[in-house]
């Protein structure tokens, strides 16, 4: 091609409309950058963005959201606790945060009543939550106990031997309280010779008592229920169908218990979830109920009961937790072996939990009353609370009750990856080939790499 001074113009211009061009579309992605911001959070479980819980719940709080958090003057620490706060404001446009140094700031940090570095005052339509550190979960319970106008009252009836919610044993139910109590509900202790009890803001639990309830406590459980009263009753086997005061309640509930404990001999299930007894029972799907809607991970119940619901036109009763078809109900005793009897034995699937509405006023379609009857004590202990999804259960469970429905699926955040799970097997054949296998490999190599120079 012959170059002419045409040509070297036309390339002139070509070459000054590139650099033109290329400099604005620099320029133009700056303008981006600044004006708008986008992130990319590829960890599994989304560990370093808002749960879909938290978002969730930040809907449900439409009004301004303001947050001072008391940090000491660490360039590290500032910088973790402004990226984390920043992803509620990048979520809520009506949420503000502050990072203040208690250490200069004296006046106002005596206001807020801080007592040491890392506490943060959270405040919602005037009312103010503080916790003791930043954390994703501690704002969640902070901001859900600010939802909840009215604390509504959980009364754990005592006196006859029913779990203690201020035992910190491992058969206790001290960590359930704790739960409870960072969600902004009120959790009590009743005896009810001595209180009353009123259906409204209030959901009453009855254990699984040793000694059989008084005439007059039966009453007043009837009358609460009469009177439209959400209820939680958790029930062992053994005391239930030799206890009359509880008969009557059942019956007025109308569910009837089947005798005997609630078996599961399935050895593939047994071996993948690692069980130790057959009276271990995990239940593994679900029926469609706003309670368990959206779990996806199994529950453990120990020595369960089972139940069934007596067809009556008031209640509307949902089985939400269905054991498989290959338990069944044992009558003979646990420790003689598990041996399916269809003489004395109920085969399975079995219903261990049962959810009831029936409507409390003609007048109100929207007030219903609510129950909740589950076959087991022992998955709310302290030693099994944390198994599975049993917490996350019983959390929905009184966020029902309490007629908290928006509340329902708003759960903790798991970040799946951060713990790894070998069997021993694998273990084990990993630790022969790193430790032993490749060590041994490697010298040999040098070895043989070592003679053959040698002889060179």
């Amino acid at each position: 091609m012959k170059v002419t001074a045409k040509t070297r113009l036309q390339y002139k211009i070509q070459h000054s409309l590139f650099i033109v061009l290329f400099l604005a579309c620099i320029g133009f992605a700056g303008w981006l950058s600044v004006e708008y911001n986008i992130r990319s959070d590829w960890t599994k479980g989304k560990r370093h963005s808002l749960s879909t819980n938290t978002l969730q719940l930040l809907k449900q709080l439409p009004e301004d959201i303001s947050l001072r958090s008391y940090q000491a003057d660490e360039p590290a620490l500032l910088k973790a606790s402004t990226e984390m706060l920043s992803r509620y404001q990048n979520n809520k446009k009506n949420f503000s945060f502050k990072l203040i140094n208690p250490d200069i700031f004296i006046q106002q940090a005596k206001a807020d009543n801080i007592e040491q570095h890392g506490q943060t005052v959270i405040e919602y339509q005037g009312r103010q939550q503080r916790i003791s550190s930043l954390s994703e979960q501690n704002i969640a319970n902070a901001l859900v106990r600010l939802h909840r106008n009215n604390k509504t009252q959980l009364l754990f009836i005592t006196q006859h031997g029913e779990r203690n919610i201020k035992d910190a044993s491992a058969t206790g139910y001290s960590q359930l309280a704790s739960h409870l109590t960072n969600k902004g509900l009120d959790v009590k202790s009743l005896n009810l010779l001595q209180q009353t009890i009123t259906p409204h803001n209030t959901v009453l639990v009855i254990g699984a008592a040793n000694q059989a309830l008084l005439v007059s406590e039966q009453q007043k459980i009837l009358q609460y229920i009469q009177a439209g009263g959400n209820l939680l009753w958790l029930q062992d086997p053994g005391v239930a169908r030799t206890n009359e005061p509880q008969q009557t309640i059942a019956r007025a509930l109308n569910i009837e218990f089947i005798n005997g404990i609630v078996v599961d001999n399935n050895p593939e299930i047994t071996r993948m979830l690692k069980l130790s007894h057959p009276g271990i029972i995990p239940i593994l799907e679900y029926k469609r109920h706003p309670i368990t809607e959206k779990m996806q991970y199994f529950t453990l119940f120990t020595s369960a009961l089972a139940m069934q619901a007596t067809k009556n036109s008031e209640w509307i009763s949902t089985h939400l937790l269905i054991t498989s078809k290959n338990s069944w109900s044992e009558t003979d005793d646990l420790f003689l072996g598990v041996e399916f009897n269809p003489q004395k034995d109920t085969q399975g699937p079995l219903v261990i939990g049962i959810a009831q509405q029936r409507q409390r006023d003609a007048t109100e379609k929207m007030s219903s009353q609510r129950v909740v009857i589950v076959g087991d004590t022992d998955f709310l202990a302290n030693n099994q609370l944390g198994q599975g999804a049993n917490l996350n259960f019983i959390l929905k469970t009184f966020n029902w009750l309490a007629e908290d429905d928006k509340l329902i699926n708003i759960g903790d955040k798991d970040a799946p990856d951060l713990q790894l799970k070998l069997s021993a097997n694998a273990a084990s054949v990993i630790g022969i080939v790193f430790l032993i296998a490749l060590p041994l490999f490697l010298l040999g190599c040098g070895g043989f790499i070592w003679r053959k120079r040698r002889r060179q």
